[in-house]
């Protein structure tokens, strides 16, 4: 536990930036995320925000949030709650390192 303490810390203080590993994160969000986002975070559900070229720094934040109850989701709550820091750290420069895929509605 102490580990994990610890690691959220660092991710704080070097604004939620932990080296990534791009492999684990893809492992991620195949395992976890892919029913509503896709494996490359473009999900063609628009009910789904898409995640592909988003700032990692800001996912691991939403991830984070989503953990502590300050974004309020039961889904995303309970996925986010299975995560630990370096997998949020992982999944989230996954995601970033994907195309953004944006669409306009009219």
């Amino acid at each position: 536990m102490t580990k994990h303490i610890l690691a959220a810390a660092l991710a704080m203080i070097t604004g939620g930036t932990l080296a990534a590993n791009l492999e684990a994160g893809k492992k991620t969000a195949t395992e976890v995320c892919v029913a509503c986002h896709g494996v490359d975070g473009n999900s063609p559900n628009p009910d789904f925000p898409k995640l592909g070229g988003q700032h990692p720094d800001y996912m691991g934040k939403a991830l984070r949030d989503y953990q502590s109850g300050a974004r309020n989701n039961a889904i995303m709550k309970g996925f986010a709650g299975m995560l630990k820091a370096e997998d949020i750290a992982n999944v989230a420069a996954w995601y970033a390192s994907q195309p953004a895929v944006l669409t306009t509605h009219r």
